[in-house]
């Protein structure tokens, strides 16, 4: 990476916070909505099988829906819009066309792709991967989200606190998919809480415990 980018990549890290108080009624105009979510696409994933889905929930109706399911947490209600990350428990289905383009492309020959399909539904076979791969990858996303709103001057706030269970029945998420996180996106109207990070002589080992 070069030194002119570098430091504009780590500011935009640096700057991010997670901020609960938002400018109600504040609209990010659809191109820096589209911005935003063209980034968390393009969060990279295993066998770029893009394990995610985003249902962005913007409609005011439907933001006082999810207030209750996401335990009436404000940020849901006065944030611009929040955004689903929803996990794929079947993205191997996503081989045959992620493949068959590359192919096409002529960036993979088709045995190799049969190849890695099948070493991918030989995967997916196995306990917990689908789940483990799921929640991983649509997370990578995640981050690209927060990040590209940031540079953006928008403010986000990860939600792990809901209730899953009511949030899929309400919204009608297929069996497919498993929410991983909300994310509030909006205009901070407070300034978010100072957080702290352990240094790292605590946080990194290398090579080995």
């Amino acid at each position: 990476m070069s030194n002119a980018i570098k430091p504009e990549t780590i500011q935009v890290i640096e700057d991010r916070h997670s901020v609960k108080v938002y400018e109600k009624g504040y609209v990010i105009p659809q191109e820096d909505m589209d911005l935003i979510l063209s980034a968390a696409n393009a969060a990279p994933s295993g066998w770029n099988l893009q394990h995610w889905k985003f249902l962005v929930i913007d409609d005011e109706a439907k933001k006082q829906e999810l207030l209750p399911i996401a335990y009436n947490q404000n940020q849901v209600g006065d944030s611009s819009f929040t955004v689903a990350i929803l996990g794929d428990l079947e993205a191997n289905k996503n081989a045959v066309p992620v493949y068959d383009a590359l192919v096409e492309a002529g960036g993979m020959s088709a045995e190799i792709r049969d190849t890695l399909i099948g070493q991918i539904n030989g995967a997916y076979e196995h306990p917990g991967v689908a789940r483990d791969s799921a929640l991983s990858n649509a997370s990578l996303a995640a981050m690209n989200l927060m990040l590209a709103a940031r540079a953006l001057g928008y403010d986000t706030c990860p939600m792990g606190g809901f209730d899953h269970k009511a949030f899929v029945e309400h919204f009608n998420v297929p069996e497919r998919y498993i929410p991983v996180m909300l994310i509030t996106v909006g205009k901070a109207a407070k300034p978010a809480y100072a957080s702290g990070r352990f240094p790292l002589s605590e946080a990194v080992i290398k090579n080995s415990f």
